[in-house]
């Protein structure tokens, strides 16, 4: 797909999407390494474990939470149910506007580790897959043969009373204030387990204070209460429940207050728009090129 870009006179940039399901405005260009039966998702070693415990809380977490306060100028609402669930581990779902999106379970669930179910771009970078499998990254399997020992892995880090978090819209729309549709696919895990889910809403706001010479804006990150699959229904119709009641609190929450514009997507051709503020049944499917 070719992506056009051009400036208004108020120097705002305009992004023209294709599909909405599938165009990712992320950048990035990495070479996908191979994800099978074979990958390391649990690490039996002592020594690798310790490093891990060390990397996460003693360096990277400082480091997280001084560029979330400073340059993402990270708030948070209603922070105070993730405390209500410390005696259990529990799924956290997002709408995913920047590259850094990945900080956001971390500073949330805190002190509890955050694992993140990601692309398998994310374990692709030479030399730095242990690093991020170290900082929590589950990598979704490229062959069908990876996916029992992935599922373990997720299972197996909520009965720890960890927090494993998904993007479930995939893709990255940097800033994007609306909510994109996506499927229900990603809540086969909590319906399995039966462990309770969180929606988290990023919105943008004009930063103010001290850092309102900050041409970016702001991210406030606003959590639900907490959910639980409907144990009357079948599974397939559970999941799809699930996901509709996550959908709608995220979109309710996106319209409910500030959430300014700062990158402006529009449509190309005659793509049908995605789902903004207030419009909770965002288009399913919509025709254009897919995202190479």
């Amino acid at each position: 797909m070719i992506v056009l870009m051009k400036k208004r006179m108020d120097q705002q940039k305009i992004i023209y999407y294709s599909d909405v399901m599938s165009d990712d405005f992320a950048g990035t260009d990495i070479r996908t390494v191979r994800v099978g039966r074979d990958f390391p998702y649990r690490h039996r070693s002592v020594l690798w474990n310790a490093a891990a415990f060390l990397l996460y809380y003693l360096v990277a977490f400082p480091l997280v939470w001084i560029i979330s306060k400073f340059y993402l100028g990270m708030r948070f609402k209603n922070r105070r149910v993730l405390r209500s669930l410390k005696h259990c581990g529990f799924y956290l779902y997002g709408n995913h506007t920047r590259d850094l999106d990945a900080f956001l379970p971390s500073m949330a669930a805190y002190p509890k580790k955050a694992y993140i179910i990601a692309n398998p771009d994310a374990v692709s970078l030479p030399g730095l897959k242990q690093v991020v499998q170290m900082l929590g990254t589950i990598p979704i399997p490229t062959e069908y043969g990876g996916m029992r020992p992935f599922m373990d892995a997720v299972f197996s880090r909520v009965r720890e009373k960890n927090c494993v978090a998904i993007f479930p819209e995939a893709h990255v729309w940097p800033f994007y204030n609306g909510i994109r549709p996506f499927p229900d696919t990603s809540f086969h895990y909590p319906v399995k387990d039966r462990a309770p889910v969180v929606a988290m809403v990023t919105t943008y706001r004009k930063r103010k204070g001290l850092f309102a010479f900050a041409k970016k804006p702001g991210m406030t990150v606003t959590f639900s209460e907490p959910m639980a699959a409907d144990p009357g229904l079948p599974p397939k119709e559970a999941q799809k429940e699930l996901r509709d009641r996550v959908y709608r609190f995220m979109c309710e929450t996106s319209a409910a207050g500030e959430n300014i514009v700062y990158i402006d997507y529009r449509p190309a051709g005659n793509v049908m728009p995605t789902a903004r503020a207030g419009e909770q049944n965002g288009p399913e499917k919509t025709k254009g090129k897919k995202q190479a």
